[in-house]
């Protein structure tokens, strides 16, 4: 209790500490948060005309949308996976990063993190405004599912926090982590159905390798939002019940992880 205590009057430094975020985020920058943006988008070039035009992917029309545009299938998985990468990445380096504010001054640890996490989140918003415009430039009406879109980015933030809270910990601690996350992001990243369809998956798989593909997380979070966004669909019941399971799961283990180490942080740092 004293902990939530805590973490509800340190609102305001809360919002500072993430305003800090974004503005240091594209600091100097000519084009600015353009560039939130402009890496997306020349991520999904790349990528459609890798797999689109090179290797012939060809995902399922949507159903029951009828849309029909590698780019845009893209994008509705790929905006989910920079929020969480950005967020890792970010949220294990923050707590070193803040070293001397850190060991200078006592305050919730866990703000630094939270902070990093909402900047992401506020790019997220930026590129899903844009990804939903497009869809409906080409006729996808999405807007009366974007009240869905907003749950499922509230419930995939609960999951990318406590992710980011146990990296940001272990960091301190093992400062190997943040060299192992690039090669941990590569292989999750192959791994989750962002690039490539499910149908494909399922296959190529064996009954029990796919049941092991599929206990990745971000398998159903891709899947949710390609429900929603591209096929104008509901998710299953089944996959909102294991998004929200895994969030909350892995919250707990991060905030409960970060708890246990935060003690003795600043003389770590």
């Amino acid at each position: 209790m004293s902990s939530i205590r805590e973490l509800t009057s340190s609102r305001e430094l809360f919002l500072n500490l993430t305003l800090r975020e974004l503005r240091s985020k594209y600091k100097r920058s000519v084009l600015g948060w353009t560039w939130s943006l402009l890496n997306p988008l020349a991520t999904m070039a790349i990528f459609t005309v890798v797999f689109s035009q090179l290797l012939k992917i060809t995902p399922d029309p949507g159903d029951p949308s009828g849309l029909d545009v590698f780019a845009l299938f893209l994008l509705c998985g790929l905006l989910p996976w920079n929020y969480l990468s950005n967020s890792m990445n970010g949220g294990a380096q923050t707590l070193v990063i803040n070293a001397n504010l850190v060991k200078k001054v006592y305050f919730p640890r866990e703000t630094l993190v939270a902070a990093n996490t909402a900047s992401w989140l506020f790019s997220l918003a930026i590129e899903m405004a844009v990804l939903s415009v497009a869809l409906l430039a080409v006729g996808n009406m999405v807007l009366p599912w974007l009240p869905m879109v907003i749950v499922l980015i509230a419930i995939e933030t609960v999951f990318v926090l406590g992710v980011a809270l146990l990296l940001a910990s272990l960091n301190v601690y093992f400062r190997d982590t943040q060299h192992l996350l690039g090669i941990l992001l590569q292989l999750w990243f192959y791994a989750t159905p962002i690039v490539y369809p499910m149908k494909q998956v399922r296959e190529h798989l064996s009954p029990g390798m796919l049941r092991l593909y599929e206990a990745n997380p971000m398998v159903e979070y891709v899947g949710a939002f390609r429900n929603v966004l591209y096929d104008l669909r509901m998710p299953s019941a089944g996959t909102m019940a294991y998004l929200v399971v895994s969030a909350v799961v892995v919250f707990a283990l991060g905030y409960v992880v970060f708890g246990r180490l935060e003690p003795r942080l600043a003389e770590e740092l």
